[in-house]
């Protein structure tokens, strides 16, 4: 599942390694970033990195706040441009891009997105991706930033995202922001869309029976 091997296209075609709709895509926000959106954390405009089918920025953009969304993949985008109009979201817009060097948006965004991005870009990657929004955001905006944790999956899996410590994740985003806080946090999946999870897996479920992965929430801020 890391990039250098995922055909993201084919994933968000549901004809990729997943055989279906892939595993993150849950039909709604992830719950971590949903909390903090229920508790007025963010600030339009927001840029949602790494969109996918747009679920948070759908969200976001229900509740009155500008928001676009970036992916690489343009199926995900074509869907996510879809369900806005089928919303009647006229404040969400989506693009097909790379995130790693994104451009025309400088200091355009107040808030950064970030719902499991970061762990699925190249190592060599990052550095181009938090310079990239960094660029696109304004002064004081925030950034939050979603990740598996290190040990979040089995050893034994031959392609999974890259995990990250958090002195790794620490030190990658404060290159390039001033990070304010790291707390432990789960990712949401669907269970039966993650190949090579075993049904009896010792993992937590939430209530709908989404597997709850270990992973950490960031949030750190560009200096005013």
């Amino acid at each position: 599942m890391t990039s250098e091997v995922m055909d993201w296209d084919s994933a968000y075609r549901g004809d990729g390694v997943f055989g279906g709709p892939p595993p993150w895509n849950i039909g709604e926000p992830q719950p971590e970033l949903a909390a903090l959106h229920r508790a007025g954390r963010f600030r339009s405009a927001v840029l949602d990195a790494g969109c996918g089918h747009a679920e948070l920025s759908l969200a976001l953009a229900a509740d009155g706040y500008t928001v676009v969304g970036i992916d690489i993949s343009p199926t995900a985008i074509a869907a996510a441009n879809n369900a806005a109009q089928v919303r009647n979201l006229v404040t969400a817009s989506f693009a097909q891009a790379d995130i790693t060097a994104l451009s025309g948006y400088d200091g355009r965004f107040s808030t950064v997105l970030d719902s499991t991005l970061f762990h699925s870009l190249p190592i060599e990657g990052r550095d181009g991706y938090l310079r990239s929004i960094h660029r696109a955001a304004a002064p004081g905006a925030e950034l939050f930033i979603l990740a598996f944790a290190t040990g979040a999956f089995p050893a034994h899996l031959e392609t999974k995202p890259h995990e990250v410590e958090e002195a790794e994740l620490r030190d990658a985003v404060s290159r390039h922001w001033t990070v304010d806080d790291i707390s432990p946090a789960f990712i949401h999946a669907n269970a039966l869309a993650m190949p090579g999870i075993p049904a009896d897996a010792p993992y937590d479920r939430d209530e709908k029976g989404r597997l709850k992965f270990p992973a950490f929430l960031l949030t750190a801020h560009k200096p005013e």
